[in-house]
């Protein structure tokens, strides 16, 4: 008997389907990947489940037993417990306070909150994935996006002793974990899959999926395209299943080589806990930057932004110094950034995509400064949406509504709309599936044949190596080395970040253990 059977589950949003009769079974003991583009339906599928959105049609059922699932509550009570991609942690509230978030506090005798209790059961379920790093009474807000995400983890694991815990559904749980803090997490669905509970599994790290799971099935424009045993079934397989077609290559071509003069000139840049850092991007060329976690590969693009401050340094762009005025200087200097976190930092997510695209120029759509022309706004965010293969309802629809990996569009189509002499990209597919990513690597091979210098940190090194002319390395806050890309192996380019004699098989040798 399965543990969960979904049967004929549709929704449509304003007339637009996004589900249609989409079945779905999980066995008991298993890990189930569930897989598909950005705007495939796997995000609706979740929030039907989790009783956050109602379906227009669903049949669910627990054990054979037919179920109403309307509200988080029923979710929970029926042992579904969610992790979801995007952080849903409160800063202000420690982190122990995170963890028992929706759950009852324990209290002493006399009703008031037993502190001390609430502290060790945190710190148990921290220990559930090996973590003693993180002190459960620390704030929220200090803690790095890892870690948070590794509290969020742990908070679906407060009552995994609870024989009432039976499904576990994981939305992108390790998009902002190290390979050692994604291995440890493995361990515990490992567990919970051999004591006879379940996991649905949603992830684009295709790696992650052949290792992890037992089953997979693909989602294709709201449609469930097939179920498949992961023994058996290879990547391409599962790649053309999500997208129709096979894709022949990871990483398109270069359309056209560098040229000699430099877009991008950096002299002796300091700022916080880098530099000095010199060096120079020639117009067309693609630079990648790697490193451990910590060695400063955000920070150069954000001081390059004027996002953090510059102590010392000139930066001169196509001979010029930077505009001053800030991180608006840099925009009009054509500087266009990309930032790691879209939802946090590169998104107005309440407000339409239009205006999100033409967010970081307004100056350029306004009437005597004081009125926007609404036309050309139009004109541009339709044209910049296009180029970024955008899939949307429209303009007017609102960001928080759109997938990840077409939110990120929506990041690209604002970086793309100041026609950028330097595009500053920070982990520009992390969260990204397989088709939205070939999508922004041939958007990148274009702009940069149009003349365009790229600089991209990424902690995907065969991203690095598959699309960068040179990758610059960072330890400690400065430039270690500078390689060639071409013939340049994953292990070759963690041996450099680890430093010289750094030997191949230090621990965390997959490109993941350098995200910072």
């Amino acid at each position: 008997m399965n543990l969960l059977t979904l049967s004929n589950v549709s929704k449509a949003y304003a007339g637009v389907p996004a589900l249609t009769g989409v079945a779905l079974t999980i066995a008991p003991g298993e890990i189930h990947a569930l897989m598909g583009e950005n705007g495939a339906g796997k995000s609706t599928l979740i929030k039907i489940l989790a009783g956050v959105v109602a379906p227009d049609e669903a049949e669910i059922a627990i054990d054979g037993r037919a179920v109403t699932i309307d509200d988080p509550e029923a979710a929970f009570a029926h042992g579904l417990r969610f992790i979801h991609q995007e952080l849903n942690t409160v800063p202000t509230l420690s982190v122990a306070e995170n963890i028992f978030l929706g759950r009852s506090y324990p209290r002493r005798i006399g009703g008031l909150i037993d502190w001390r209790r609430l502290a060790a059961m945190a710190r148990e379920a921290l220990g559930r994935l090996g973590i003693s790093h993180i002190d459960p009474r620390a704030g929220m807000g200090r803690l790095g996006t890892g870690d948070r995400m590794l509290v969020n983890i742990s908070a679906a694991f407060l009552d995994t002793a609870n024989a009432d815990a039976r499904l576990y559904v994981m939305d992108e749980p390790t998009a902002a974990l190290t390979g050692a803090e994604a291995e440890r997490l493995f361990s515990v669905l490992r567990a919970i899959r051999e004591s006879g509970r379940s996991v649905i599994y949603v992830s684009h790290r295709l790696d992650e999926v052949m290792h992890l799971c037992d089953r997979v099935t693909v989602l294709r424009d709201g449609e469930a395209i097939a179920t498949r045993p992961i023994a058996g079934t290879s990547q391409n397989d599962i790649i053309r299943m999500m997208i129709g077609r096979q894709v022949d290559q990871a990483y398109p071509h270069a359309l056209a080589a560098p040229r000699d003069d430099a877009a991008l000139a950096v002299r002796d840049l300091e700022g916080g806990a880098v530099g000095p850092l010199s060096f120079e991007l020639r117009k067309g060329e693609i630079v990648g930057i790697a490193g451990l976690a910590g060695a400063g590969q955000s920070d150069v693009l954000k001081l390059l932004m004027r996002a953090e401050k510059v102590h010392r340094g000139t930066i001169l762009i196509d001979g010029k110094a930077e505009l001053p005025g800030g991180l608006a200087g840099a925009w009009r200097s054509r500087l266009a950034y990309v930032p790691r976190e879209r939802r946090s930092e590169g998104l107005v997510l309440t407000r339409p995509i239009a205006e999100n695209i033409t967010l970081a120029h307004l100056g350029r759509f306004s009437r005597g400064g004081a009125f926007l022309a609404r036309g050309r706004e139009k004109a541009i965010a339709t044209a910049r949406g296009e180029e970024v293969r955008l899939k949307a309802r429209g303009l007017r629809q609102l960001c928080y509504e759109l997938s990840g990996g077409n939110q990120q569009k929506v990041v690209f189509a604002r970086a793309l709309s100041v026609e950028p002499k330097v595009l500053l990209l920070d982990e520009p597919t992390r969260g990204v599936d397989v088709g939205a990513k070939f999508d922004i690597y041939s958007l990148i091979r274009v702009w940069s044949a149009r003349g365009m210098a790229v600089l991209v940190a990424s902690s995907d090194f065969p991203e690095l190596i598959g699309m960068c002319d040179r990758i610059m390395v960072m330890r400690a806050g400065k430039i270690a080395t500078v390689l060639e890309a071409a013939g340049l192996s994953e292990e070759e380019l963690l041996g450099h970040c680890y430093g010289a004699g750094a030997p191949r098989d230090a621990p965390g040798t997959s490109g993941r253990e350098a995200r910072q």
